[in-house]
């Protein structure tokens, strides 16, 4: 990508038409995200069928923006009432809401925007250094290569997603069962559709997406209603200068580590979040300053920074290698395929005006969300008393519709419907969701992929050295996870 092809997507993005959609996408993001019980993956569930009606560069511009607006939201919610949005908000609510019951509540949003702003923006810049650099590479993958990289990703997401293998597996089962419906990618022979003659197109993704993050939402929502805390006083937006130095450090070195731990498929913003917390902590205590646990401004400022640095990461395997990272880049995946735009290794060569254009709202995104969130905190604050029987029948209205108008079949709320049930089901049974969709995502071109390995040479797994260096990948990946829930497993022992 030339200096040039960044210029043009500057100019792209700075259109009164897309700079309005990016506007309206962050304060979209942030509203649902504010609200208890809502969360990013839900925002950009519950807006995804919009983006169909726009063009290719505009739609993606919007779903990043609902993007970081949802992330945005959750923290607000976290340190003002002790709710997190997400599950990568959880450590800016240990430390965030003791801020607030000091009157420190201002300061920490502040802390919060602040590093999230400069990991976003480290994040695009990424983004736009290693981005390229990975898809020159990535074209000299065959389809041998291409399919060592489907399995990694897949392994990763089921080893990092759950503590038991085997509800990961089960899960991903699920998806790439799912995907398998319809029309053969190989033989073009009509599976699973017990002669209906609407699932030879399979199920649509927007529908499936819908049901397992908007209503199944909903009906955990109605079920176990969130606790809203007595609102707090916000307070001065001004941290004290220690509060900042030391804020602006953890969230410089959550900026670099939740980077590159977004690069690596499966570790999704909120592993990042955690990670990084742990780390602050454990730097905390050598040092014998801690205040964790009772009102730490580095626990918020480094998870903060490392959720938004990870999420900007994620976009770096979804554009040059067309793998998602998570829930969200598989909606932002889908979304794009749905446009004609096929991510992966030649995405920067034949689209180049389309990836300059989405990096360059990235830019964008991220300074809005600052001169939109902070001077509207106060009214953030006061949208978490809607009712929450009103807030759900509205969502649950938007995920029926969306799923109906994405390809006005009826069959399509039914999928819908059942997609909802599906996903409360797997949550309350403790089976991650992510693998799934992973797997209905990435399950057609993980077909075609083994196919065409197995067409060329029936011995290509010891012939292919990458495909053998993905395989030790996923060995090293399955021993890593297995340690990783062997801790905490001895932890909570403990």
């Amino acid at each position: 990508m030339t200096i040039s092809d960044l210029l043009g997507g500057f100019a792209t993005a700075l259109e009164p038409q897309v700079l309005l959609l990016a506007f309206l996408g962050c304060l979209a993001g942030t509203l649902i995200g504010v609200l208890p019980g809502l969360g990013p993956v839900t925002a950009v569930a519950i807006l995804f069928p919009l983006t169909t009606y726009l063009d290719p560069a505009a739609g993606v511009i919007v779903l990043a923006a609902i993007y970081y607006g949802g992330m945005y939201g959750g923290s607000t919610t976290a340190i003002l009432l002790n709710i997190p949005g997400e599950v990568a908000s959880v450590p800016t609510a240990i430390e965030g809401f003791q801020l607030t019951r000091q009157g420190r509540a201002g300061s920490a949003l502040a802390m919060a925007a602040i590093t999230s702003f400069v990991a976003g923006i480290a994040g695009t810049i990424g983004v736009l250094l290693i981005g390229p650099t990975i898809a020159r590479l990535a074209l000299y993958f065959g389809p041998a290569e291409m399919l060592g990289l489907l399995l990694f990703s897949l392994v990763t997401i089921i080893g990092v997603s759950s503590a038991s293998v085997l509800r990961g597996i089960a899960s991903c089962g699920l998806g790439l069962l799912l995907a398998s419906v319809g029309v053969a990618q190989t033989t073009s022979d009509a599976r699973l559709t017990f002669g209906s003659l609407e699932l030879l197109q399979g199920f649509d993704v927007v529908a499936v997406m819908m049901g397992l993050f908007g209503l199944a939402e909903v009906l955990r929502t109605i079920l176990k209603p969130p606790k809203v805390s007595a609102e707090h006083r916000v307070g001065s937006l001004r941290p004290t200068r220690t509060e900042f130095t030391s804020g602006m450090a953890a969230g410089a070195r959550g900026t670099v580590s939740g980077f590159f731990l977004g690069l690596l498929p499966g570790m999704i913003p909120s592993i990042a979040s955690f990670l990084s917390y742990a780390s602050e902590r454990r730097r905390a205590l050598r040092r014998g300053t801690s205040r964790f646990g009772k009102g730490a401004m580095e626990g918020v400022a480094g998870p903060e920074a490392a959720n938004n640095a990870a999420a900007m990461g994620g976009f770096v395997p979804l554009l040059s290698l067309g793998i998602p990272t998570g829930a969200t880049m598989a909606l932002v995946l889908a979304a794009m395929l749905v446009q004609g735009i096929v991510p992966g290794p030649q995405l920067f060569s034949q689209h180049p005006d389309f990836v300059a254009a989405v990096i360059a709202s990235f830019f964008i995104a991220n300074v809005i969300l600052v001169i939109l969130n902070l001077p509207l905190v106060g009214i953030w604050a006061r949208i978490t008393k809607i009712p929450t029987g009103t807030l759900m029948a509205v969502v649950a209205c938007c995920c029926l519709l969306g799923a109906y108008l994405s390809r006005n079949s009826f069959l399509d709320v039914w999928v819908c419907v059942i997609a909802g049930i599906l996903g409360w089901l797997l949550t309350t049974w403790q089976i991650p969701i992510a693998p799934l969709v992973m797997g209905l995502i990435l399950g057609p071109t993980l077909e075609i992929t083994t196919s065409q390995s197995f067409a060329l040479s029936p011995t290509f797994f010891v012939q292919r050295p990458i495909f053998v260096g993905f395989v030790v990948l996923i060995i090293i990946s399955l021993v890593i996870s297995t340690r990783i829930r062997r801790r905490g497993m001895t932890s909570d022992d403990d």
